[in-house]
């Protein structure tokens, strides 16, 4: 059972546009940190730290392939966090922001910068 910090463990981790963004991109499936950098325009830097918010809030699980560090939507056990997922990634998905987003990832995915 969730206790009340949890709860705004992940509040917190949907208050911020760029994690957000790394949430719908994560729809689209695994991804490593640099298709993130690059369809985002953002540091590595900064998408690491956020994809660590995200990973302590229960939102991202990763998966190690040899040096690289595969990041997704996790498994929520949670009814609750699966539903507030849902909510977040389906708002989301009409953005004019997040279609930028989606394009760029897909020439990014295209080339496969990995």
């Amino acid at each position: 059972m969730f206790q009340i910090h949890q709860r705004a463990e992940l509040f917190q981790a949907f208050a911020d546009p760029t994690r957000l963004r790394i949430l719908a991109l994560l729809t689209a499936g695994e991804l490593c940190v640099c298709h993130l950098v690059e369809a985002l325009q953002e540091s590595q830097p900064k998408v690491s730290r956020h994809l660590a918010i995200l990973r302590s809030a229960g939102l991202v699980a990763t998966r190690r392939d040899g040096r690289w560090i595969h990041y997704a939507l996790a498994d929520a056990d949670d009814p609750a966090t699966r539903r507030l997922l849902k909510c977040a990634t389906d708002c989301l998905t009409p953005l004019p922001e997040m279609q930028a987003d989606r394009k760029r990832l897909a020439a990014v995915l295209a080339r496969d910068c990995c």
